[in-house]
């Protein structure tokens, strides 16, 4: 297992477009860090150059302390799980995994059979080894994919948006299998994916990409408390972050509805800035019945209902609960949960505040609780 640095990587492309635009990067020695973002933020194509399968145009990668830049595919000596799965159809499961043992190391029969017979006990493949990819179910497919990946002794694990093909409930299952595996083999894991909340579960780190540019590096706890942007602030979360126009002055901001005092730390971040956007996440939004009447807290008004069915959120075990969506007149939205639409009056705590540059975007007070 090895750890993998990215030192100003840039693709660009032949046609002028920059894929990668100086991507600064470090995965310690059997971590499993996950890359998400949008589509088009570049997330593939740094995998792919990781692997060796792209070059780059200026920068370096290191694999273990070493340049590995101008390496073939082969000599990174990198596994990589592709989304499409990438099996041979004519090939049995057994035949699949094996493959790539046939190649570069010489085994011997009785070594092929040892490690493809381990692979296929870890990720319960041993009752299909006979069938071949066209009779096997989307979730079977993706385990012998992982198992032909991990059979070879391989110094990291490259996997591009491996469950995207999946139903729902095989995804969470599958969620679950690979984070026991990866933690089982210690093996060093780069993962791709577009989904936010399989990122924050999956990852010991989380690379947040935009654009060809890491936006933020920090753990799933730390992202969501502690965004470095807007950008990942409004990415991060589900539902995401509620950004209102504000005004600062000393330490009161000013809302389109009400005021709130903001704590000393909080003010000195932002001296000298009158206008702000202020983030805030749903879940830090209090009801009236928990909520203090003083200037720490502001009551947020049911304005005018754009999306009031409130929809329930995947993690919310009550189903009474849900976010209720409320638009204000200038067409800003403000995401609360509410247990009862209607009934609860929902306040707004100045200590779950997030101060943004309006300009940069940049988060004003990361890191103040």
């Amino acid at each position: 297992m090895v750890a993998i640095e990215l030192r100003n990587v840039v693709k660009t492309y032949d046609d002028g477009t920059t894929a990668l635009d100086g991507i600064n990067l470090e995965v310690d020695d059997g971590e499993f860090m996950v890359l998400v973002g949008p589509s088009g933020s570049g997330k593939s194509t740094l995998l792919r150059v990781v692997a060796g399968l792209e070059p780059i145009s200026s920068g370096d990668i290191l694999l273990g302390g070493r340049v590995a830049t101008a390496e073939t595919p082969h000599e990174r000596n990198l596994a990589m799980v592709f989304q499409s799965y990438a099996l041979y159809p004519h090939l049995s499961v057994y035949e699949n995994i094996a493959f790539p043992l046939r190649f570069g190391r010489e085994f011997n029969k009785r070594e092929i059979d040892t490690l493809v017979k381990e692979a296929s006990r870890t990720l319960e493949l041993d009752d299909i080894l006979d069938r071949k990819p066209a009779g096997l179910s989307g979730g079977q497919r993706q385990r012998v994919a992982m198992a032909r990946a991990m059979v070879r002794d391989v110094q990291a694990l490259l996997l591009d948006e491996p469950l995207s093909n999946l139903d729902a409930q095989m995804r969470r299952q599958m969620r679950a299998d690979i984070s026991w595996l990866q933690k089982r083999l210690g093996v060093t894991t780069l993962y791709v994916t577009h989904d936010q909340s399989e990122a924050m579960q999956l990852g010991d780190r989380v690379a947040v990409l935009e654009s060809g540019s890491v936006q933020q590096v920090a753990t799933p706890q730390d992202l969501q408390r502690h965004p470095a942007n807007l950008f990942v602030a409004g990415f991060i979360g589900s539902p995401p972050m509620s950004f209102l126009p504000a005004t600062v002055r000393g330490d009161v901001v000013e809302l389109p509805f009400a005021w709130l005092k903001i704590s000393t730390e909080k003010a000195a971040r932002v001296w000298g800035r009158e206008q702000l956007i202020v983030g805030v996440r749903p879940e830090h939004v209090e009801l009236a019945a928990m909520a203090r009447t003083d200037h720490k807290y502001a009551r947020i008004p049911q304005g005018v209902p754009a999306n009031v069915p409130a929809h329930l959120a995947e993690y919310e075990k009550e189903l009474s609960s849900g976010w209720l969506h409320t638009a204000f007149d200038f067409r800003t939205e403000f995401t609360g949960r509410v247990v009862e639409r209607g009934r609860d009056e929902l306040y707004l705590n100045a200590a779950s505040l997030h101060l943004f540059d309006p300009v940069t975007g940049c988060n004003l007070t990361q890191g103040v609780d």
